[in-house]
């Protein structure tokens, strides 16, 4: 009997937004898989050190600079990826950003930030990645959405827009793509702690506030997406598409 998730050595995954957070966890646990990982992101010193990372666990790693909302840059991506190993595999899209403000205050500038990277850059990600799982006839989706697709919260009107819109664009790829052997999922993440978020809970008023939201104990890591991803990614969700995997402690249930 084969190990869980051994099927998974020599696949290529590509990790939007792979140099931080959640996205660099998710590379670093496909990376101790032995998959081929290609991670993307806007700083070069970032991207640096997450493939120092990523290379004392396994070499078959590179990573890809740019701007995720350049459509152009999202397609360049997944040439690559397909150039340096032969296939597409996998696809994560984490890329995301929010800009946090009271609806009244939010300019178009603003709103086409955060729908031109959360929602336009996966769906055109989707459709470069796609093209090499059409010829394969294989491939696994798994979109980085987030609970706030399913709740309202404050100061987030354009973000819980964008991670709407990415749980329908998830259903909707999923309807066309799965007699065409591609499984498209999502996971929908509460709050969680990495250096992005670790600002936003110095104010101890907002951290009670998203405790008190949870059910379970403290605030989710970035291991409990990580894992959520993993189950997409593997063999033991191959009867699985068009499904969103809430890993929110439980906030959704009230």
């Amino acid at each position: 009997m084969q190990p869980f998730f051994s099927e998974l050595a020599n696949k290529t995954v590509i990790v939007t937004g792979g140099s931080k957070g959640i996205g660099k966890d998710i590379a670093l646990t496909f990376a101790k898989l032995n998959a081929n990982v290609v991670i993307s992101g806007r700083s070069e010193t970032a991207l640096n050190e997450a493939l120092g990372e990523l290379h004392t666990l396994n070499k078959k790693c590179i990573a890809v600079q740019g701007d995720m909302s350049d459509i152009a840059v999202v397609k360049d991506l997944i040439d690559q990826a397909a150039s340096e190993f032969g296939t597409v595999d996998v696809l994560v899209n984490n890329a995301g950003v929010n800009i946090a403000k009271p609806a009244m205050e939010v300019t178009e500038e603003d709103w086409d930030t955060v729908l031109d990277l959360n929602l336009k850059s996966a769906f055109f990600a989707s459709q470069a990645a796609a093209k090499y799982m059409l010829a394969q006839k294989s491939g696994k989706i798994i979109n980085i959405a987030s609970q706030m697709a399913f709740v309202g919260y404050f100061k987030r009107a354009a973000y819980c827009s964008s991670k709407g819109g990415l749980v329908q664009m998830t259903k909707a790829l999923a309807v066309e793509w799965a007699k065409l052997g591609i499984r498209v999922n999502a996971v929908a993440p509460t709050f969680v702690e990495t250096e992005f978020t670790e600002k936003m809970f110095e104010d101890e008023a907002f951290k009670q506030d998203v405790e008190s939201r949870i059910l379970l104990e403290g605030l989710s890591q970035p291991q409990d997406v990580s894992g959520a991803v993993l189950y997409l990614a593997s063999n033991l969700a191959n009867f699985v598409t068009g499904e969103t995997l809430k890993v929110d402690g439980g906030w959704t249930t009230i």
